[in-house]
């Protein structure tokens, strides 16, 4: 029988796929992705603050995958927004900047207990800041938001959704003998196909991969761009998960992924060595051409946190009370290392180059 994408898709395979999951063309290329996933795990353990790519790297992956649901915010608007209390944040900022809280509260629980149902219902509430349960009444659909035709129906029912994600949550777990890389894919497909929630699936299920690539041990932070990838070859990632429901097309599917997976660890490993770098050469300067009293490492470490700092990030970091803090930042900015902002009633004080190399 032809798949109906007007009808619910109740019909949804148990998993493990039946079919090969392990040819030739996909083996190959979890070598590759491995490799390139092992080298961005590498060049994370090379940046002395941790907080400094967990901080700022997130955000941007926020905005990209934000950006797949057509919820648009600029660089700009997102750091001011999340350095200050005072900056007018939009709507869509706001749903950016719950990307990054979402993604942490994952990943902080992931530290205490494995992936599960229950995990995933904390960071959809995060994200659409509201608590959100399993969806109970039919009439979810995703249509062509150009045209309005229906291109799936997702399963309806709560009880049978439930028994969906426990198999998802069973097939997470077990080790069945796949790759894991080859195991994630599968594992977002289904997501996706399950479509458990009214609203913030496709976010959901991309901080998925990250915090699944976290637990494998693959990564140890959650700085992947894969969304970057999926925007790039948006249209592709929609044909090819529709290719999966329609006509079990999985080793077209599992090798998109692949590639997304080692095209963006590559970019990103590159991003995280140039910030490294970035870092290393402003510690340099400062070292050189500030007075003893101001310079401190921990003071550079810290502008690096995310590219706008303030007065109280200071304070809080414990490295000089307000006035003394208020009188480092102007000595970075005199140096050429900052510059400074007015954003609503206080003063903001960014990191032009760090930005500018997170924007790229």
């Amino acid at each position: 029988m032809a798949f109906d994408p007007t009808g619910p898709y109740n019909e949804l395979a148990s998993l493990p796929p039946t079919a090969d999951l392990q040819t030739k063309p996909i083996l190959k290329e979890c070598i590759s992705a491995s490799r390139a996933l092992a080298e961005l795990k590498g060049a994370g353990d090379r940046i002395p603050n941790q907080r400094i790519l967990i901080n700022s790297i997130p955000l941007q992956e926020g905005r990209l995958s934000s950006e797949i649901e057509n919820i648009v915010t600029t660089d700009d608007k997102l750091f001011k927004a999340a350095v200050s209390k005072d900056a007018p944040v939009d709507p869509q900022t706001k749903e950016v900047l719950r990307y990054r809280t979402a993604l942490k509260r994952g990943y902080d629980v992931l530290a205490k207990r494995p992936l599960s149902t229950n995990l995933l219902i904390g960071v959809c509430s995060a994200l659409l800041d509201t608590p959100v349960e399993i969806r109970k009444i039919p009439g979810t659909r995703i249509s062509n938001p150009a045209t309005g035709e229906v291109l799936y129906t997702p399963p309806v029912g709560e009880p049978l959704i439930r028994d969906k994600l426990a198999n998802l949550e069973e097939f997470i777990h077990i080790d069945n003998g796949l790759d894991p890389l080859i195991r994630m894919a599968v594992i977002h497909y289904q997501f996706e196909a399950i479509h458990p929630f009214h609203d913030g699936n496709g976010r959901t299920g991309r901080i998925l991969n990250i915090l699944y690539l976290v637990q494998e041990g693959l990564l140890r932070l959650p700085v992947l761009y894969l969304s970057r990838y999926i925007i790039m070859h948006k249209t592709e990632y929609y044909q090819l998960l529709r290719a999966v429901t329609e006509d079990k097309a999985w080793e077209d599917w599992i090798l998109y992924m692949l590639a997304a997976i080692e095209e963006t660890a590559r970019w990103t490993c590159q991003k995280v060595l140039a910030i490294r770098s970035l870092l290393d050469s402003t510690v340099e300067f400062c070292r050189e051409k500030l007075r003893g009293n101001v310079y401190s490492k921990e003071l550079v470490e810290l502008i690096f946190f995310q590219p706008y700092c303030k007065i109280a990030y200071v304070v809080q970091a414990g490295i000089a009370e307000r006035k003394t803090a208020s009188a480092y930042l102007r000595e970075l900015e005199k140096a050429g290392v900052l510059e400074s902002a007015k954003v609503g009633r206080e003063r903001i004080y960014v990191n032009p180059k760090l930005l500018d190399l997170l924007k790229g």
